[in-house]
């Protein structure tokens, strides 16, 4: 057995932010924590925290958000939820919940702090992890990397990768369809980084069979 054969277990049967909650009133429903992880995964999805459908589902980015993130990653779904290829680690590992508008509620901290330490150091075989969100991109970027906006960060992406750290840390924006907008008004980011995502995704994982 290796460390994720016990931990992962745990953390789908954790009930911190419900039971003893350390920031905030407890969650609003029952927990259904949503994570994949395997040690051979070369890259993690590293993202905000399940929505709604995929909290109903009990799988990571089972919603529009994961088809456009596929696309944009250019890999099956089979691929995508191989926890032998992707490791998927949100933030928030529950559906937080929505706020007076509607949305959702940002992801909650009792996660990251029980849990994320643990999980990075059984996933030894990483080599890209894509930041997503503000929340990731917080908790992954050093501050030196992190700017005022989320845009400006997600434009620095060449000088991040030019590092050259291992693991590899590339922050992109969230694949909701809330975000056409900001697609339109910065068309490199398709353009220019979307073609070096998928390249080094390739590298990584191989081709597809089939493809």
């Amino acid at each position: 057995m290796n460390d994720l054969d016990t931990l992962v277990p745990r953390i789908r049967n954790c009930r911190v932010c419900r039971d003893c909650p350390r920031h905030g009133p407890p969650l609003p429903h029952e927990p259904r924590p949503v994570m994949q992880a395997g040690t051979g995964a070369r890259v993690c999805i590293a993202s905000q925290a399940p929505g709604n459908k995929a909290h109903q589902k009990g799988l990571p980015f089972y919603d529009p958000s994961g088809v456009r993130l596929r696309e944009w990653l250019a890999v099956s779904e089979e691929r995508f939820y191989d926890p032998e290829q992707f490791a998927i680690v949100p933030m928030g590992f529950c559906f937080p919940g929505y706020d007076s508008k509607g949305g959702d509620l940002p992801p909650r901290r009792e996660c990251a702090e029980t849990w994320h330490e643990s999980v990075f150091d059984a996933l030894p075989n990483l080599s890209l992890i894509l930041v997503i969100g503000q929340y990731a991109q917080r908790y992954h970027l050093p501050e030196r990397h992190r700017e005022k906006t989320l845009t400006a960060t997600v434009a620095n992406w060449r000088t991040i990768l030019d590092e050259g750290n291992e693991p590899a840390v590339l922050p992109m924006p969230h694949p909701s369809w809330r975000n056409n907008a900001w697609l339109r008004k910065n068309p490199w980011f398709e353009a220019e980084l979307l073609p070096e995502l998928r390249r080094r995704i390739e590298g990584l994982l191989g081709p597809e069979s089939g493809a």
